[in-house]
């Protein structure tokens, strides 16, 4: 972390940079019914039930953070459907004055049973974790569930108005990068966003370097087979170039933490399941809310945390910061 900069009390989430923070990454559970292997060990130990942010403390963090200035919520985990109830915290979410968007992102494995419920209780809208689309590959590199499983859910979410979808796509070499072009007929064929995503380092093992694909290299790979067009009225905070497919009404993306670090426009804080708010990703510590709402704490204490955690936000992505949390732990 970088050295804390105090701020004076302000109702706005503006840095030291004058980045405005607007967007909260909210783990609901460090649990999932996958073993990926860059995300989690196979012998994983998860937090008690007692140290996970009950739904009524996430939704008075949120209600909080949305006073400050937060006008968009990601649910994730571990895998958030894994948790008993997560319509509920939908709901009490979708009340807050101020929210714009709620969104969640999800393995799909149980997302063709809770998509209805999802769009019932308010959510706008998914992004789905999918690495490959061959059934194999996908036993290998996600060790548990079923591929066709998630392809249902893709398309469940899409029938119940949860869009647009993307698709999330971590390349590594040697086991997907051969899949690229196949990628992009997925999104022309299913009618979603695909976003390829640069393998990072989350373990001080190695074998990340002999794994990473340059966002070039994704690229080039995209374009054996399509024309792309690069789309450039997005969202300056948004970590995605997204280009158009020709012949098609469909977008891909290209997410490059490693190659071409997105950093200097984050607008963007987390809180994990057992209620740490980081301003990074990479961030080693954080601010314990957890801790402070069981022991008392007021409105004003709470949103003090806030402004702090804004205030110590990196100029730069830290992956000098290893070993810390695994990716389970922090939230996708």
């Amino acid at each position: 972390m970088d050295e804390i900069v105090e701020k004076p009390a302000s109702d706005s989430l503006t840095d030291g940079r004058n980045r405005k923070v607007s967007y909260l990454r909210v783990s609901v559970t460090d649990r999932c019914n996958m073993r990926c292997v860059y995300c989690m060990p196979e012998d994983v130990k998860f937090f008690p039930d007692n140290e996970l942010l009950t739904y009524k403390e996430i939704e008075r963090i949120a209600g909080l953070g949305a006073s400050m200035g937060i006008t968009k919520i990601r649910l994730t985990g571990g895998e958030p459907l894994a948790r008993e109830g997560i319509e509920t915290l939908v709901s009490g979410l979708k009340t807050i004055e101020g929210l714009k968007e709620l969104s969640l992102t999800t393995n799909g494995l149980l997302l063709e049973r809770y998509a209805p419920r999802l769009a019932g209780a308010g959510l706008d809208r998914v992004n789905v974790s999918l690495d490959t689309l061959d059934a194999e590959k996908f036993k290998k590199i996600c060790r548990a569930g079923d591929i066709e499983d998630v392809i249902s859910g893709i398309q469940a979410a899409g029938r119940a108005g949860l869009s647009p979808i993307k698709v999330n796509v971590v390349v590594m070499r040697g086991r997907n990068d051969n899949e690229v072009a196949d990628f992009v007929d997925f999104a022309v064929r299913e009618n979603v966003s695909v976003r390829f995503i640069e393998f990072m380092p989350f373990t001080r093992d190695e074998d990340w370097r002999s794994r990473f694909v340059s966002r070039e290299e994704i690229m080039e790979s995209a374009r054996v087979k399509y024309e792309l067009t690069e789309q450039t009225n997005g969202n300056p905070s948004e970590p995605a170039r997204y280009f158009k497919v020709g012949g098609a009404e469909a977008y891909i993306g290209f997410i490059s933490p490693v190659s071409h670090g997105f950093c200097s426009m984050c607008n963007r804080l987390r809180l994990t399941a057992d209620g740490v708010l980081l301003g990074c990703l990479r961030e080693k510590s954080g601010l314990n809310l957890k801790y402070i709402l069981r022991n008392g704490a007021t409105d004003e204490e709470v949103s003090a945390a806030f402004r702090i955690a804004v205030a110590a936000k990196s100029s730069h992505g830290r992956f000098d910061n290893l070993g810390e949390r695994p990716m389970h732990k922090i939230g996708g």
